[in-house]
């Protein structure tokens, strides 16, 4: 019984983050399973019939709260379940190991450029409300729902800091979104999984704690994304990108760092860079907001900064 209420916490605060960043409940969720002994395919199996339930309930609190863009929930999620269901029957065959690094790499990147460019240059306006092209959402579905897979987490880390990125997305709606068309994604992969290894190495249980705590978490989260500036949203996403990808490089055979004192300090001096970035951008924010020119909450065209204005660079003294 103790496990199972773990289980549940972790789905909750999993959803939580996850519902508020548009990333980490796969991540986390896998973390602990595979800490306390699980195989990764039945780790990863778990983790997304869960998902079915938590992603389900989170596309309806998003929707609910106006976070969803409809169009781009289909155009990234019908690839996305694709891939994902190549990515859960290739995991269910063959370890993927030495791609973790690799992929963390390019995720690395990215978080670094997320977190310099929301922090310093705040949230970009002059492109938000431009149309996201087939030819950039397709592939980044296939991608992103293949290493959701194969991985127990990935579709957030991947699909929600390149479609910031690409400016063309209020940040409350790239969040909603990319929640919304995870249930294909989990329901795909769910389906991989189950016809390549079957449900002998799944406890329901565990399934069940962590759809619980998902599904009570999903919509404060809904609410949460709502209320946090879209520029403050860039740098907090940008910190757990960075974070989470530097812990799997260092501990990774390449570097071999695991459980040694350089790990620590190097993760350590991250968090603290992360904390002073968000800080930053909140200080930048509210200069911003006094000023006229700030994002209200990130959220609505009506509340974006113009695009011929120039958002503060930093706080002002």
């Amino acid at each position: 019984m103790p496990s199972l209420v773990l289980l549940a916490l972790v789905g909750l605060a999993a959803q939580l983050v996850d519902g508020a960043l548009g990333m980490a409940y796969g991540v986390t969720s896998t973390t602990l399973l595979l800490a306390i002994g699980t195989n990764p395919a039945a780790a990863s199996a778990t983790v997304h019939l869960a998902e079915i339930g938590t992603t389900l309930a989170s596309g309806v609190s998003h929707w609910r709260f106006g976070n969803v863009d409809w169009k781009v929930v289909l155009r990234v999620g019908v690839p996305g379940a694709i891939g994902a269901f190549a990515g859960a029957t290739f995991l269910s065959n063959l370890s993927t190991e030495s791609a973790g690094p690799i992929m963390s790499f390019l995720l690395l990147a990215l978080g670094i450029y997320l977190l310099v460019r929301f922090t310093f240059a705040g949230l970009r306006t002059d492109r938000q409300g431009l149309p996201l092209r087939k030819r950039f959402l397709t592939p980044l579905g296939l991608v992103a729902g293949f290493v959701d897979a194969t991985g127990g987490g990935g579709w957030g880390p991947v699909g929600t800091p390149a479609l910031l990125a690409s400016g063309r997305l209020e940040p409350r709606k790239v969040v909603g979104s990319i929640d919304t068309s995870e249930f294909l994604v989990a329901l795909a992969a769910s389906l991989g999984f189950l016809f390549a290894l079957g449900s002998q190495d799944i406890d329901v249980t565990w399934v069940l704690a962590l759809l619980i705590g998902g599904v009570i978490a999903a919509p404060a989260a809904a609410w949460l994304v709502r209320r946090v500036p879209g520029r403050v949203l860039g740098s907090a996403v940008g910190g757990v990108i960075v974070l989470t990808n530097t812990r799997t490089i260092i501990r990774s055979d390449w570097v071999g760092w695991k459980g040694t004192p350089q790990e620590g300090l190097t993760l350590a001096v991250l968090a603290l860079v992360w904390v002073a970035a968000v800080v930053w951008s909140v200080r930048a924010y509210r200069a911003d907001l006094a000023a006229g020119r700030a994002d209200v909450a990130g959220h609505g065209p009506a509340d974006e900064a113009p695009a011929d204005r120039t958002p503060v660079a930093g706080p002002t003294a």
